[in-house]
């Protein structure tokens, strides 16, 4: 039980409604609607309990990791016009639109400095926090630099979430930091409705073998150390269309340091190097073509790519972010010969601590991939080459080795993503359906014929009502997350109080939260008015 001050609630309580304001919210009303809905008051101190079984992160917000990034066209406009520091110490900063600033202190050392904040990618607090932090490291990796400190940044939602769950994030971020051998010594916080976590990181570098995005040279062959996807499977959990073998794949790329492989590309002498993020392969690789002023080729056949995400192109579920990619370097594109348009959506999409692009010299390539495959990438590959001279274009080509395979049907996708038990418990079985329509939605009534002959109309007639509830519960155009949201309001408004006993238990394995369930409800009971509120606040209180 969560520990509740009456005494406390009742004194903070009548300060807001005095004001006419929430003091914690001054946007809202006091009594607030979590203290309707939770009968916890936040302004009191009080705060939410641990909820049974696991919390999904994504479900939170509305982009995944680095989806949540300003896109790379509206930041260039808004950036082109502010100053950039004149200062002879600075040898990369704001203009050069590289991973990381640089800042030279003597001629033997130079400051590697950057940032990296971000919604949730995973569902997990404790491997988010272990990707907000190889992420952020990955910037001084690429810049050929050492990391050394860090300062934790973090956005949570105190009111809404459990303590835990803060505490997690951190010591993920904390346990991937000391992997790396970083030391954090501070950070910031703030309260915020979305979940966000990351890391400013300070390391240091040889002022002479700084690795900025720039260095392309005619004949560098192009090498990336993980494969994509991270983006598009991280939007397939979040609605429900991703198998657990994806995800686990994901989060073990997401969560991988690039250390090794920024040690490696230095001992096989790189020209240049960016990590892949959030404006995606095709976005970091225009901008190093434009930065070097040179064209290149790519070999759509090589690009590594995590399990599952050719489906998921295939089947259409990609981002949002995908777009805002294609909007903003999709102009780089000179021509792809042979690929669909969905193959190439992939190269747009948005990479949450993905791997290192590095461009290094024909003759140390074979060499170098091959010892980022033994030590510590085992997906790297030659991608591509610098063609020559130019404009920053950037040619796709395929020989046919890998095509997408067909799409699926929606029904078919969904069984084979999330498995039999998970589309089982996306909507009633027979014998489930069954078994609500006798409490509460009809069976078993007084007056009723009660037959049992196979032949009976009557027998017939509800068979089919109970294949139709299965059918119309199964995951289609809607997700299986919204159709269990939509079924607790409807329960909550037609007050069925077993049927909103039966869906909000389901939820909660399928791991919608408290405060979801409670959303939904509260939409019925903003149709059903005080009478369905009074009847909801009963049911809950009895499971």
């Amino acid at each position: 039980m969560a520990v509740k001050d009456l005494d406390k609630r009742r004194r903070v309580m009548q300060r807001s409604q005095q004001l006419g304001h929430c003091i914690c919210d001054a946007k809202k009303p006091c009594p607030c609607d979590v203290l309707l809905k939770q009968d916890l008051c936040p302004c009191a101190g009080e705060r939410p309990e641990a909820t049974p079984g696991p919390l999904r992160l994504t479900a939170l917000v509305e982009s995944a990791g680095c989806a949540s990034k300003i896109d790379q066209a509206t930041l260039r406009r808004v950036l082109r016009d502010l100053p950039a520091p004149d200062d002879p110490r600075v040898l990369i900063g704001m203009p050069a639109g590289d991973d990381a600033g640089v800042f030279q202190l003597d001629e033997q050392t130079a400051l590697v400095q950057t940032v990296d904040v971000f919604t949730p990618s995973v569902d997990d607090p404790y491997v988010f926090g272990q990707i907000a932090a190889a992420n952020a490291l990955s910037d001084v990796y690429a810049m050929g630099g050492q990391p050394l400190t860090a300062l934790s940044i973090i956005g949570f939602p105190v009111r809404a979430l459990p303590d835990e769950v803060l505490e997690q994030i951190l010591r993920g971020g904390l346990d991937k930091m000391a992997e790396a051998g970083v030391a954090v010594i501070g950070g910031h916080s703030i309260n915020d409705p979305q979940v966000k976590g990351g890391f400013a990181v300070t390391g240091v570098v040889d002022p002479q073998r700084v690795l900025a995005n720039c260095g392309l040279q005619p004949g560098d062959v192009l090498a990336l150390t993980k494969p994509l996807g991270t983006g598009i499977l991280s939007f397939a959990a979040q609605i429900g269309r991703a198998s657990p073998e994806s995800t686990e794949a994901a989060a073990r790329s997401m969560t991988a340091l690039n250390k090794r492989a920024s040690e490696l590309m230095r001992q096989f002498d790189a020209h240049a190097c960016t990590d892949v993020t959030g404006f995606g392969l095709m976005g970091h690789l225009a901008a190093m073509a434009e930065a070097s002023r040179c064209d290149v080729e790519l070999y759509w056949d090589d690009v590594p790519l995590l399990p599952g995400v050719l489906q998921c192109a295939a089947d259409n579920i990609l981002p949002g972010a995908v777009e805002r990619n294609k909007e903003s370097s999709g102009a780089a594109l000179a021509a792809s010969e042979g690929l669909e348009p969905a193959a190439l959506d992939i190269l747009f999409d948005a990479q949450t601590s993905g791997g290192l692009l590095i461009a290094v010299p024909a003759s140390t390539a074979t060499e170098l991939v091959a010892a980022l495959r033994t030590e510590c990438a085992p997906q790297a590959a030659v991608i591509g080459h610098v063609i020559g001279e130019g404009t920053g274009r950037i040619f796709v080509r395929s020989d046919g080795r890998r095509e997408l395979p067909p799409p699926r049907p929606v029904e078919t996708a969904a069984k084979s993503e999330r498995g039999d038990a998970a589309l089982h418990s996306s909507g009633p079985s027979f014998d489930e359906a069954r078994q609500m329509s006798q409490s509460c939605c009809g069976g078993d009534r007084e007056g009723e014929t009660r037959v049992t002959g196979a032949a009976s109309v009557v027998g017939d007639t509800q068979q089919k009502f109970f294949d139709f509830l299965k059918s119309a519960n199964q995951p289609a155009a809607l997700d299986a997350r919204t159709k269990r949201l939509i079924a607790i309001a409807l329960s909550v408004l037609s007050r069925c109080e077993p049927c909103v006993k039966s869906h909000v238990q389901k939820a909660l394995k399928e791991g919608l939260s408290p405060a979801e369930i409670d959303e939904a409800a509260w939409m019925a009971i903003s149709f059903g008015g005080t009478p369905t509120m009074m009847f909801y606040q009963e049911t809950r209180k009895s499971q």
